[in-house]
């Protein structure tokens, strides 16, 4: 805090006190751009907050517009170790019985010689190696790791190969089909020439295709995984025994999608709450608030038609028909029971008109991304806000560099006032020593 400015001509008033009121009174102006700016800054803040409850809600609803990822039915192994089930669209209730008789298996072919190391002995210095049909040429010394390298940088062959230690002093060469089942069979014609040579007899893994019995049925696979045995189930073969029967069993099951549809209406509930805030804290005029901004009753307005309205021509056409209903306070609510009905009455057309073309999410999320993405609606609304801040920092900084100038206009003024006042009682005095020096008349 300044030191109290007296001058001697005014009596020795404090001329802080003077000049700090003329001052505050001239920084009105200023001080309600100030106040008016800070309320734009908290409204920005709030938008922020806006852009949150809205991208819960679109990551909520992206996760429902993906029909395909929207399965109405689970499924079981009996045996989980042995077979693994994951279901999909298409699925239907039903029930299973496989066998693993053999699982699909990638040919994988060592070499019968070896080697003291694998990057010092030259083990071909010549002559080529052909390996399902397809030849890789030597032209000069070469160890295992080299031929390993040679191989894998060969295009269009199907195998990988590696080196390996299989004891000490013992390094070995081996290949293994980038393909299971017998498609990925190859055969080695082996022509490699010098060093100390490479021979192959015989494999270490025979490549065999997957085997299964299903409802009796022999299935056949290059792949342990089977996509189209049972209309939307994967079964993935994971240990053979022909002596035991595996039940597999698909089901209607909404848990899944429960939780995706709870998450929605917990969003969409949490948006609205904030809506409802924003419009009760215009109403008492707080500066924070942007619930006079009609992009709320927009959004809002959006949301609510979306919801009610008509998706589809399936058997449901409406969220209400699937349990997703509003309350009569304009929240949202899941009717459990309603959407397991209908999920057993007919996944597919829930599915169908959740997501996909023409879904209800789908619209919803095509809708929430005017708002969320950059030159979107709340983009545009902060981005006016952030404009008219700038403006006002400007104009904050000429109307501070004019009080600046104001007030030492007003200092220097009362300085020459009171040197003119100083001067003034000088004079005084000396005409009251000159005529106390005449003395009586």
């Amino acid at each position: 805090m300044s030191s109290p400015i007296t001058f001697s001509g005014f009596n020795n008033i404090d001329f802080n006190v003077v000049l700090n009121a003329l001052m505050q009174q001239a920084s009105q102006p200023l001080t309600v751009l100030q106040s008016q700016q800070t309320a734009l800054k908290s409204q920005v803040t709030t938008f922020k907050s806006l852009t949150s409850h809205v991208a819960t809600l679109a990551s909520a609803v992206a996760a429902l517009a993906d029909a395909d990822g929207l399965n109405g039915h689970s499924g079981t192994s009996s045996q989980p170790t042995a077979l693994g089930v994951s279901v999909g669209p298409g699925a239907v209730a039903g029930h299973y019985d496989v066998v693993v008789n053999e699982l699909a298996r990638a040919q994988v072919t060592a070499s019968t010689s070896s080697a003291a190391d694998s990057d010092t002995t030259v083990v071909a210095s010549g002559g080529s190696i052909t390996i399902g049909g397809v030849s890789v040429t030597i032209s000069g010394d070469v160890t295992l790791q080299g031929l390993a390298a040679a191989i894998n940088g060969t295009d269009g062959i199907g195998v990988n190969a590696a080196v390996i230690r299989t004891a000490a002093d013992t390094y070995r060469l081996v290949l293994t089909s980038r393909e299971s089942g017998l498609a990925g069979a190859f055969t080695i014609g082996n022509n490699l020439t010098g060093g100390a040579g490479v021979t192959f007899a015989g494999n270490a893994v025979e490549a065999s295709d997957a085997s299964l019995l299903v409802n009796n049925i022999p299935v056949t696979g290059s792949s342990n995984t089977f996509t189209d045995v049972i209309p939307g189930v994967t079964l993935t073969a994971l240990q053979k025994d022909a002596a035991t029967t595996i039940a597999v069993d698909v089901a209607a099951d909404s848990s899944a999608l429960e939780a995706k549809l709870q998450s929605f209406v917990d969003a969409y509930n949490g948006l609205v709450q904030f809506l409802g805030e924003q419009r009760e804290a215009a109403g008492r005029n707080e500066a924070s608030s942007i619930g006079r901004d009609p992009l709320l009753r927009q959004l809002r307005n959006a949301l609510r038609t979306d919801i009610l309205g008509a998706h589809g021509t399936g058997t449901f056409t409406r969220l209400s028909e699937v349990g997703i209903e509003f309350t009569r306070t304009g929240q949202l609510q899941l009717d459990k029971a309603k959407l397991a009905d209908a999920i057993e009455l007919d996944a597919d057309a829930v599915r169908a008109m959740f997501g996909g073309a023409g879904g209800a999410f789908t619209t919803i999320e095509s809708d929430l991304e005017q708002y969320t993405q950059t030159s979107g609606f709340i983009d545009n609304a902060t981005g006016r806000l952030d404009d008219q801040i700038d403006r006002m920092d400007q104009q904050i900084a000429n109307m501070q560099s004019r009080l600046a100038i104001q007030r030492e206009a007003l200092l220097r003024e009362f300085v020459e006032a009171d040197s003119l006042m100083a001067r003034l009682r000088n004079q005084s005095g000396s005409l009251a020593n000159f005529g106390a020096g005449l003395g009586p008349v």
